[in-house]
């Protein structure tokens, strides 16, 4: 009978439950690369079948990103520091630079010098040797006038004169004998410095030749480095790649999702939410907050407007309900041309289609504003048309602001361009008032509106007082 060890049947365990995983991981990717291709998504599932895949697929793209933004800081940080090394080691290898210069420099001051010195050596040593001559001379006439007989000098004519000549002979040689003394000197400190000076050259020689040792060095780590930023950028390029795909693919499935969200035309709240979860998670923003700017616009689309224009050269229309004229329904310069193209694409009728009212607000006796906003999300046409090319990319065809899901696309882009993405209280306050023009009782009716959904989002429970603020 053959025995296992205890830590190889433990190995053979934990291999076999995490196979199937990494099986499920790449049959998943698989599916969802296959979808994200696909023009006919899930057709083989059931629609409560296909919405969970591709919630799924969508949930697997998201968290791809996530971690690819994740791996993406951590090179970022890499290439931070391998540029912060490559920049350090430069400027080292400057600094080595400059000082193995400026020992050259030295170096040669110091040549100079001691070629200067050996000439003033060379000029004493020559000054030397014709004291010396000198010396040998006057102690040769000294030794000759003392070789005199006293004969001699009494014939020579005059006593005195030979004492004199001798006495100067003597007092010449001893003033010859402290110049060659003095010479001696200056030469042997000369030959001192001459010394010192070729010490400081050598010392300056090898602190040049380590300086070019460390600069090699330094040459050599800067090269790595930049090698190992070139590989870093590389791989942060290829990461970056991988992201943009990603979230590619993810907002393909998410295009895909709102496909399978069955609308009517005025959603049930049950069904906004679900629109409102779907479109908010797409652009990164809490639902409970986009369904509070919804409610707060159009009582989540049931009420898109209650006027219609009538006049496309001034603007003037009037009222669903009463047939009353009113003024200032949508400005004729800005926003009656976007609008005209806009009804006209959705073969919608310009007169009958509804939109906002003019609110009454003057400044100095004139009248200020316009209405004109469409939809359960309340776009005036030339701001909808700031998003129209987005809304084509991420729906997959012309947006219709009237449309729930294409209404509600729109507000999330906006509202995630108005800082909500971050998603706290602050933000969300700040882009709300912004969305409205600038209100801050606006802004605290979204908010209000928000907490009531996002309780009902957690708990599956509304208060009467959120359910008479939402409906």
């Amino acid at each position: 009978m053959q025995f296992y060890s205890t830590k190889f049947i433990l190995l053979l365990i934990v291999l076999s439950l995490l196979l199937p995983d990494f099986s499920l991981a790449e049959d998943l990717s698989a599916t969802c690369q296959k979808i994200s291709e696909s023009n006919d998504g899930c057709k083989d599932l059931s629609s409560t079948e296909c919405r969970a895949l591709l919630e799924k697929c969508a949930k697997y793209y998201d968290d791809q990103t996530q971690q690819i933004a994740q791996d993406l800081t951590k090179t970022t940080q890499q290439k931070n520091t391998l540029s912060s090394q490559v920049s350090t080691l430069k400027k080292k290898i400057q600094s080595l630079e400059a000082q193995i210069n400026q020992g050259t420099v030295v170096v040669k001051g110091l040549n100079f010098q001691i070629n200067d010195t050996q000439k003033s050596i060379d000029k004493t040593s020559f000054k030397i040797e014709g004291s010396q001559e000198q010396i040998i001379n006057i102690l040769r006439s000294i030794y000759e006038e003392d070789k005199k007989s006293s004969f001699e000098i009494l014939l020579s004519g005059n006593l005195s004169d030979f004492f004199s000549n001798l006495a100067y002979l003597e007092s010449l040689n001893s003033k010859v004998s402290d110049l060659m003394e003095s010479t001696q000197n200056l030469q042997s400190y000369l030959q001192g410095q001459k010394v010192k000076m070729d010490g400081e050259v050598t010392q300056v020689q090898k602190t040049i030749a380590l300086q070019n040792l460390q600069k090699k060095e330094n040459e050599q780590n800067k090269k790595q480095q930049e090698q190992y930023l070139k590989i870093t950028e590389a791989q942060y390029q290829q990461q970056l790649k991988d992201k943009q795909d990603a979230e590619q693919k993810s907002a393909k499935i998410k295009a895909k999702l709102f496909q399978t969200l069955g609308v009517s035309k005025v959603p049930t709240f049950g069904e906004a939410l679900e629109v409102a979860k779907t479109a908010a998670n797409m652009v990164g923003i809490r639902p409970s907050f986009l369904l509070a700017i919804i409610s707060q616009e159009s009582a989540i689309g049931k009420n898109v407007g209650q006027c219609v224009i009538t006049n496309i050269n001034t603007g003037a229309g009037k009222r669903i309900s009463t047939g009353a004229a009113t003024i200032r329904v949508m400005k004729p310069t800005r926003d009656v041309p976007i609008f005209t193209q806009i009804t006209s694409a959705l073969g919608r009728d310009l007169y009958k289609t509804p939109v906002s009212c003019w609110i009454p607000a003057y400044i100095n006796g004139s009248p200020s504003g316009w209405g004109g906003a469409m939809g359960p999300a309340q776009f005036i046409p030339s701001t909808w048309n700031l998003f129209a090319d987005r809304l084509k990319n991420i729906l997959g065809a012309a947006a219709d602001p009237w449309g729930i899901k294409d209404s509600f696309t729109a507000a999330g882009l906006y509202l995630a361009d108005l800082g909500a993405s971050s998603q706290t209280l602050s933000a969300e306050s700040k882009a709300a008032s912004r969305y409205y023009g600038g209100s801050s009782a606006y802004a605290r009716s979204v908010a209000s509106r928000a907490s009531c959904i996002q309780g009902f989002i957690d708990n599956g429970t509304m208060s009467s007082s959120c359910q008479d603020l939402i409906f």
